[in-house]
């Protein structure tokens, strides 16, 4: 039942078996019991918290089965400890069950079976056991010991609400209180009653603000409490302090959190004008946040992982924010303008968290909220991210309509960086499905408006991009000309990304001239940036360049290590177009070496991606695949037949498209 106690003692037990798994101990609140209007939290859900816990950078697939696969090799040869807090039912925890050598403790309300798992059902503390725990909290308790805890029916919860309030309130006598318990459990029931007891002996200004913390769904940081109070961050910290020594409220390690009984009923007191008020100072609040987040992305190196780790510590309060703003948009201008904006303030680390599909969910809602604001520079920025978003999905044609309409609106307000921008995006759009002559024009456009307005960031990137259109024309040295440029103003701007994007570029233009050790010094240059910004993905894809560099100057071994890293990069931080490239050139390299066996894994690997996406040379791919088989027919006996097909019938890893703003 609620209040038993299974949160602390599954806690103590994780405390004292970490020693044995020294990889890790992750907490999550599964969130089983949960308020009208929320949901627990899916499988997937939980198995995407504890991969980023190992690995904060990675984008993750969406399917369930794909990112199940993830999370098991992740955890493979870990000893990791997972308490998974607060489950809903079996469904719910049966895709967690870790491989071998990790523990999965999980607390819940509700009983259920599963394989491996090994039972321990919680009831009230015997009447010794919860004197002894009165006693333990506050002393002078005494002889009422055994009254108290016949009127809290021996449940942890509603004791240490009793004993806390004793511990508090020095002027307040065993006696009294009993009597006092004794009448509000007979009018509000056990828990309840307990719970209100607490509430009123609390001083009223602080009694109105426990009731403000209702709106936080999950843990909060002092300033966060702060915020939704209207204090300053000193007047906060007394305040938290206080209502954690009358137990009504847990913390630890600078965090707090409201037990699930305790917030329901602190929800259940609150004014309605109260909690609009507490809730838009909430959303507020992470708005800034989701901001800070992004601004710590924007600095690169390890200031990426520190902002991915406020935003994944943060990410349920974010959410609840944007949710109830959303619900606001057609009410009052307050949450019209904060539904508008959460999209945008956390543009970079949402590119990380969000699916493409959720992207465009938030951004559907900030262009409702920008027309009903009548704010046309707003509506311009939703359309066009959600062209961006749409582009991510391989959805080129419904990507190009909504930048033509964020073209019309920024050209109606006079925004020519945003036109400029735009007309950029476009152009990569009508790149993307091949119409390159097209693509240039837009480039061009781009790049002229990026010069009248003094935009040298944007006159990199336009300048970049027409390398890229030039190199797709069959025109390297064109492009390696452009590549110059691009690489002459980002290094002036210290635009780091985008002096290695020009470099890593300009590196594939000299190997399709054939001057393969010229870009592999380029691809090393490229290289060093990458490792210094933390960007793993520019790393991978460097590393296999570098593989295809030294596979063409008669290297294979040496190409082999390079895709063998750029794949395992691929794979740690879930980009799984980067599994389907580094797989495919592993695979060739593999089978010049004479490994037939390895290399028809790996080919298939990249053949399964393009057919899911349903690319134009998945079959050409697949015929390779088919002429490797036919050549192991040929030179393997029959028992190496049969072993080779058990081989290829096995699992292969998790392939989905990625998720990334350009």
């Amino acid at each position: 039942m609620g209040g038993v106690g299974k949160t602390a003692l599954a806690l103590k037990l994780a405390e004292e078996l970490s020693p044995l798994y020294p990889d890790g101990q992750i907490f999550l609140d599964l969130k089983g019991v949960t308020e009208e209007g929320q949901t627990p939290l899916t499988p997937s859900e939980a198995m995407t918290h504890v991969i980023r816990a190992f690995h904060p950078e990675a984008r993750l697939p969406e399917a369930e089965a794909e990112l199940s696969g993830l999370y098991q090799s992740v955890l493979h040869g870990r000893r990791a400890l997972l308490l998974m807090d607060n489950a809903a039912d079996a469904p719910q925890v049966a895709p967690l069950s870790p491989p071998k050598g990790c523990l999965l403790l999980v607390t819940s309300r509700s009983r259920f079976t599963l394989p491996g798992l090994v039972a321990r059902n919680l009831d009230e503390l015997p009447h010794k056991d919860a004197c002894d725990l009165l006693l333990e909290i506050e002393p002078r308790i005494g002889a009422t010991a055994s009254g108290i805890a016949r009127l809290c029916d021996g449940l942890p919860f509603a004791l240490r609400l009793a004993g806390g309030a004793l511990a508090e309130r020095s002027d307040l006598t065993p006696d009294s209180f009993v009597h006092r318990l004794a009448g509000e459990k007979e009018r509000l029931g056990l828990v309840k009653g307990t719970l209100n007891l607490s509430v009123q002996l609390l001083p009223q200004e602080l009694k109105d603000l426990w009731h403000r913390l209702a709106v936080f769904l999950g843990s909060f940081d002092a300033d966060a409490a702060a915020a939704v109070w209207g204090l300053e961050l000193d007047p906060a910290l007394d305040s938290l302090g206080m209502l954690v020594r009358s137990s009504l409220l847990d913390g630890k390690a600078g965090r707090y959190r409201l037990h699930d009984l305790a917030r329901l009923f602190a929800d259940s007191d609150l004014d309605e004008d109260v909690r609009n008020e507490s809730q838009a100072r909430h959303a507020e609040h992470y708005l800034q946040v989701l901001s800070t987040a992004d601004d710590l992305y924007m600095n690169g190196g390890e200031s990426i992982v520190l902002a991915l780790r406020l935003f994944d510590s943060e990410w349920t309060n974010i959410q609840a924010g944007q949710r109830w703003a959303s619900f606001q948009t057609g009410e009052e201008k307050r949450g019209a303008e904060l539904a508008r904006d959460f999209p945008y303030f956390g543009a970079y680390v949402l590119s990380f968290r969000q699916s493409p599909r959720e992207r465009i969910g938030w951004l559907q809602v900030a262009l409702v909220s920008s027309r009903r604001l009548e704010d046309r520079r707003g509506e311009g920025n939703a359309l066009g991210n959600m062209g961006i978003a749409y582009a991510h999905l391989g959805e080129f044609h419904r990507a190009i309509e909504a930048y033509e309409q964020h073209l019309v609106i920024a050209r109606e307000i006079g925004d020519r960086l945003r036109e400029g921008h735009t007309l950029g995006n476009m152009g990569l759009a009508y790149g993307a499905i091949g119409e390159t002559s097209r693509a240039i024009e837009l480039f061009e456009q781009d790049l002229a408006i990026a010069r009248e307005i003094g935009d040298r960031r944007g006159e990199g990137a336009a300048l970049g991009n027409m390398g890229l259109a030039y190199a797709a024309l069959g025109e390297p040295q064109r492009a390696i000309e452009l590549y110059e440029q691009q690489v002459a103003i980002a290094h002036k701007l210290g635009d780091w990304r985008g002096e290695g994007n020009a470099l890593g570029n300009m590196g594939e233009a000299y190997a399709d001239l054939g001057e393969f050790r010229r870009a592999i010094e380029l691809y090393e240059q490229w290289l060093a940036i990458a490792r210094e910004i933390g960007d793993r993905r520019g790393e991978g894809i460097t590393l296999g360049n570098m593989g295809r560099a030294y596979a063409a100057l008669g290297e294979p071994q040496r190409a082999i290590e390079f895709y063998e890293q750029d794949l395992a990069i691929a794979r740690q931080i879930g980009d799984w177009e980067g599994v389907s490239r580094a797989s495919w050139n592993l695979g060739l390299a593999l089978e010049k070496q004479g490994d037939l066996v390895r290399a028809v894994q790996f080919i298939r690997v990249c053949v399964d991606y393009e057919r899911d996406l349903g690319h134009p040379a998945a079959e050409a791919h697949a015929s390779r695949v088919q002429e490797i088989r036919a050549r192991l027919g040929r030179e393997l006996s029959p028992e190496a037949q049969l072993w080779q097909s058990w081989v290829e019938g096995g699992p292969q890893g998790p392939i989905e498209d990625e998720d990334e703003l350009p």
